[in-house]
């Protein structure tokens, strides 16, 4: 989770900044975290407190993503999940934005197979993001993550991913000069994806994602997801990037890590 979150907040002051290199201050002067963290938390506070068979997922994933959304009311959130997170009936409402990829992290982290990655991943997502690109985008991240925890290579990674979700025959050398900012799953994950894949270390994930420009807090966040899942954090930056976090949510994250390793 806290590679989801730190791509975040590394991220997070070239949004509407765009660089393109990867030549930058790592915790960049103003550096916060966003709606994409925040809803990260919030789906794991979901698995966890979701029934043993997650029969009940969908139901928690909208009371926390609502309850930590309403607590933290200006960090980004998109028009219409914003108004997703104040209604008192909230139905899907057929997004295909990348939200629904920035915050699936922890359902590929808890996984304990495949197939309950993307069943995890469904549940979560279809409560906003219902259209099938942001379904396939969610399911993507949460799959490339739990290949990767469970050891998997990236050649073996991306030929899964090729082979059922996107095409990606691409570099980012290649895209970099013309990629622009862009919110939906379609023309995020995969280059997300890509810049896990080009990466040899945690930190260079990050900035692979960051130095192509577009949304680059909620690229890092899909790319650092993955990225911790293949080659974890260093302790350095791990520290670093949970000091941005309130006491509240630190606590959250630490209640996080002392569970997936049991």
């Amino acid at each position: 989770m806290l590679g989801a979150i730190i791509g975040d907040i590394v991220g997070s002051i070239y949004e509407f900044d765009n660089i393109k290199t990867k030549d930058f201050p790592f915790f960049g002067r103003r550096c916060t975290f966003t709606d994409d963290s925040v809803m990260t938390i919030a789906v794991y506070l979901a698995i966890k407190n979701a029934k043993s068979d997650y029969s009940d997922l969908e139901d928690k994933a909208i009371y926390y993503m609502q309850k930590l959304g309403r607590e933290y009311p200006n960090r980004g959130y998109g028009g219409n999940f914003r108004f997703w997170l104040i209604n008192p009936n909230p139905k899907p409402y057929n997004s295909f934005g990348n939200g629904s990829a920035m915050r699936v992290s922890p359902c590929g982290f808890y996984a304990k197979s495949l197939e309950e990655a993307k069943i995890l991943s469904a549940k979560v997502t279809k409560v906003s993001h219902n259209h099938p690109e942001g379904m396939k985008g969610a399911e993507a991240t949460a799959v490339a993550i739990y290949l990767a925890r469970n050891k998997k290579t990236k050649e073996e990674i991306k030929e899964y991913i090729n082979k059922h979700y996107y095409k990606i025959d691409f570099t980012l050398d290649e895209i970099r000069p013309v990629y622009f900012f862009n919110e939906i799953c379609q023309n995020t994950v995969p280059q997300a994806l890509e810049a896990f894949f080009e990466a040899n270390s945690y930190e260079d994930a990050i900035r692979n994602a960051i130095s192509i420009g577009g949304d680059s807090d909620t690229l890092a966040a899909i790319t650092g997801a993955v990225a911790e899942a293949y080659f974890g954090i260093p302790e350095d930056i791990k520290n670093k990037g949970i000091s941005y976090l309130d006491d509240k949510l630190k606590d959250i994250v630490n209640d996080y890590y002392a569970n997936l390793n049991r």
